[in-house]
């Protein structure tokens, strides 16, 4: 084996997870050989996050225009073409591609593009050579899931949905989570006619009941037909689309159908039987605090461990792994309290416990403010914004927020900041409000809504 064939650290897949831990490892002066199947930059970057949110904003558009002539504008048209978005977003893809390999390449991090499987102990192979090293990091992140009902592997994955060059008359969207919320919402708004269909009472499980209830509320002001407990059978082509056939109601049709019921570890091919590590019922690489695998010398972090599935996660979880192994900073990465956001329209963001959750701790007091943003009252829109504290009595401490509304993300963003230092009730009160904005509302709400305990 050539020195050239020999590394302090191979990282198996360049998504955000991957580039962040070979760069912080290459800085501290370890020699690192990343590989990756396809492109760099990952989920998040080319099928992910940064097309999607490129598409909200094209999609919001339309109301700019619709609004446009109550605040004294004229002449504003609105003729969506999918085929020059997807073009231009490609363009912005592959620059942000340039931009991560001149990155890596001047973090002095070696780069390979061919599929990776482990090999053995300190072992990886790809395009036919074996590579060396006494540490691993597989960083394969997450792939959609197509095995739910027979006949889902005929519809779109998010994936073909960012690469269209025209649009459907009509969607059907199986599933409920962020994907499947965030696209329901965005094609809606091009016009296209949407039907989502999930097993839940609400879209959105996990997230506060409150946020739920008026995400589903959003979605239907849009146009788009909510089934809710939905019993699938089996998706089915037929001459004029698609037929979602149900076990206890008629079948549901559409031109073409999104298959958003989740993500899985992406897994497959990786040779974790040559290093006997086995995954979980979710499909997941089992892991420690400090992100090692049950075998000797291998680390995973990202999606592939399905901790929370976050781009940001990912990111912390390869630094902390990096300064540990070889910075001499031992880091570990909490789970606590990481903000999230769906980019509907009107977006969500969340951060802390839900109400459910504060309750099954102890008392708790719950603020809520419900009002008609300025910018849509003015054009005589009945568009809602949500905002929602969670306090712990006892100590006052806010343990939740909960917000739906625009510009929901970047407020929230700010007060995770907040809740993260254990900030109280009291301390939003004594806070001056800025006026007028939507984020004033968060140091306004003065009585509980409801007491709990």
């Amino acid at each position: 084996m050539s020195h050239s064939n020999t590394f302090d650290l191979i990282v198996i897949g360049a998504g955000s997870g991957g580039i962040a831990a070979s760069r912080r490892a290459a800085a501290h002066g370890a020699r690192v050989l990343l590989i990756e199947g396809t492109r760099i930059g990952g989920t998040c970057v080319l099928r992910g996050c940064i097309p999607k949110k490129l598409m909200m904003y094209a999609s919001e558009m339309r109301g700019c225009f619709a609004d446009a002539g109550a605040f004294g504008w004229s002449e504003v048209s609105a003729d969506f073409d999918i085929g020059r978005w997807t073009q231009a977003k490609d363009r912005e893809l592959n620059r942000l591609e340039g931009v991560y390999r001149q990155m890596l390449e001047s973090s002095g991090v070696h780069t390979l593009l061919g599929h990776a499987r482990l090999a053995g102990e300190r072992a990886v192979e790809a395009n036919g050579q074996r590579y060396l090293a006494e540490r691993i990091l597989i960083a394969t992140g997450g792939a959609p899931s197509t095995t739910g009902i027979p006949g889902l592997d005929l519809a779109w994955t998010s994936d073909d949905v960012l690469q269209l060059t025209e649009l459907p008359r009509s969607l059907l969207v199986i599933g409920a989570g962020y994907i499947a919320v965030e696209f329901a919402s965005i094609l809606s708004q091009f016009g296209v006619q949407v039907t989502m269909a999930y097993r839940a009472e609400r879209p959105l499980r996990g997230f506060d009941e409150d946020l739920r209830q008026h995400a589903a509320q959003a979605l239907e002001a849009r146009g788009v037909a909510l089934h809710a407990g939905v019993r699938a059978q089996e998706l089915v082509r037929t001459a004029h689309g698609f037929e979602l056939r149900r076990a206890d109601a008629a079948a549901l049709s559409a031109d073409a159908v999104l298959n958003a019921t989740g993500r899985r570890p992406n897994v497959g091919n990786l040779g974790l039987d040559t290093v006997r590590i086995a995954t979980d019922a979710a499909g997941a690489i089992p892991v420690d605090a400090d992100s090692r695998t049950a075998a000797r010398g291998i680390w995973a972090i990202g999606d592939v461990t399905n901790r929370v599935n976050l781009t940001p996660v990912a990111i912390a979880e390869g630094r902390a792994f990096a300064d540990t192994e070889f910075g001499g900073r031992p880091a570990r990465v909490s789970h606590d309290n990481v903000a999230s956001a769906v980019f509907c329209s009107p977006p969500i963001a969340t951060i802390g416990m839900t109400e459910a959750q504060a309750m099954e701790r102890g008392p708790t007091d719950v603020y809520v403010s419900r009002f008609r943003p300025m910018k849509k009252a003015f054009v005589g829109s009945q568009e809602q914004t949500f905002m929602k504290l969670i306090v712990e009595r006892g100590s006052g401490r806010v343990t939740g927020i909960h917000m739906l509304g625009a510009d929901a993300p970047e407020i929230i963003q700010g007060l995770a900041i907040a809740l993260s230092a254990g900030a109280t009730k009291q301390d939003f009160d004594r806070t001056m409000a800025m006026h007028p904005t939507s984020a004033e509302e968060f140091v306004l709400m003065r009585e509980p809504a409801r007491r709990h305990g």
